[in-house]
């Protein structure tokens, strides 16, 4: 077969452009600190890291979602801590109005101002918002879960035959806990009796008037005490439930950016030193070259 110098050139001018195409992506794999800029670079690796991308942007958004739903649950938790704190001195309070005999008709109506100025403070506490939105109001669009002036329930859910609407916060692809706690839950429902806003107004009220009175809602607000408890207890599950799904996410988060980096992060010693090798290739095959191709006929006679 005979091989034409026009063949000759072809052949080596096709090998130089091959080795200049490989000089070129190593040399845009060290620019971007990518092994893949586009898909046909590694088709195969190119589905692996949509799908561990699509991961890492799922495992983001349900920290997302854990950060908000640790927020709203400190701040009731908080907020509960601190009514169970009022509820325990109004206790106090009610029990030592409860002392008709050693008790001076003043200082029983000393007793009915302070225990009606905490009840002010608790429907305050009642009132904690996070973000605008009141966390015992359920899924109310007011500002507001009680009325500070009557103590009436403004929420939604939990009273009036309106059930309790959740809210909850998807915190994996499996798990999801409710981040909120209507006032009706927490101080009482109302329509089933007395809440805590009404037994703690009446012990107010009763301990100067009707102090034979007082024993009964002591009762009463004892009751309301133990299911304040029973309601901290819950949210204080809840967030370590919140709590132990963050680590997870967390560990998941560093796993998937590892497998992603592995899959997509150019290893800096080896594509210096592919990209050496190319260069150097390359410089050989255009002296090679230089010399296989004559360029004149005086050349050729040689």
């Amino acid at each position: 077969m005979r091989i034409t110098q026009r063949s000759l050139a072809v052949t080596a001018l096709q090998g130089l452009n091959r080795n200049q195409e490989a000089i070129a992506k190593l040399q845009a794999q060290l620019t971007s600190g990518k092994t893949i800029n586009k898909p046909s670079d590694d088709p195969t690796g190119t589905n692996a890291a949509m799908q561990t991308r699509q991961e890492l942007a799922g495992a983001l958004q349900y920290a997302r979602n854990i950060t908000d739903g640790i927020g709203l649950l400190d701040a009731t938790d908080s907020a509960l801590q601190n009514m169970i704190k009022q509820v325990q001195n109004v206790r106090a309070l009610t029990v030592q109005g409860l002392n008709t005999g050693a008790q001076s008709e003043a200082a029983r109506t000393a007793i009915a101002t302070e225990i009606a100025g905490i009840r002010e403070s608790m429907l305050g506490l009642a009132n904690t918002t996070v973000q605008g939105r009141p966390v015992f109001g359920g899924v109310t669009s007011g500002s507001t879960a009680y009325d500070a002036a009557t103590g009436g329930y403004t929420g939604f859910g939990g009273t009036g035959g309106v059930p309790v609407v959740p809210t909850s916060r998807q915190v994996s692809e499996s798990d999801s806990v409710r981040v909120d706690i209507t006032g009706p839950e927490a101080f009482g429902d109302p329509d089933a009796g007395p809440d805590l806003f009404a037994v703690v107004g009446r012990i107010a009220a009763d301990v100067v008037t009707d102090p034979a009175a007082v024993e009964g809602h002591l009762a009463d607000l004892d009751a309301a005490l133990n299911r304040l408890l029973n309601v901290a207890a819950d949210i204080g599950t809840r967030t370590n439930r919140i709590e132990t799904a963050q680590q997870v996410n967390n560990d998941l988060q560093l796993s998937l950016t590892s497998r992603s980096a592995a899959t997509e992060n150019v290893d800096l010693p080896k594509t210096i030193m592919n990209l050496q090798m190319q260069q150097v290739g390359y410089e050989a095959a255009l002296g090679a070259t230089a010399k296989a191709i004559q360029p004149t006929l005086l050349d050729f006679l040689r």
